[in-house]
């Protein structure tokens, strides 16, 4: 018959608490890395969509200063994109707060 003293005990409760710290440790840093490389790939698309409209916009632009026309095509060809342009430029730029107040009763 096997016999277990309290040291016995003991030190295999501290075993397992320390299995279970690395584990938890480990579990926290690979969902750390999981986040870290999402927003990495979300970074990545965004810059890819911003390129691929940025090439749409100048390939039309292109194609109506180099056939010239009307010049009311040619103003909306370049004033469209100038007011998206600004529009975001003066969302992200604007800094705004939120004043709430909450009564507490």
């Amino acid at each position: 018959m096997i016999e277990f003293t309290t040291l016995h005990v003991v030190a295999a409760a501290g075993g397992l608490l320390v299995l279970f710290g690395v584990w938890r440790a480990g579990a926290r840093r690979a969902r750390a890395a999981a986040e870290a490389n999402r927003s990495g790939a979300r970074l990545v698309s965004l810059v890819g969509r911003v390129l691929f409209n940025a090439g749409l916009i100048v390939a039309v632009q292109w194609v109506v200063i180099t056939h010239p026309g009307s010049p009311w095509l040619l103003l909306a060809v370049l004033g469209l994109p100038a007011l998206f342009a600004a529009y975001a430029l003066t969302r992200a730029l604007t800094v705004t707060t939120v004043d709430t107040s909450r009564r507490r009763r």
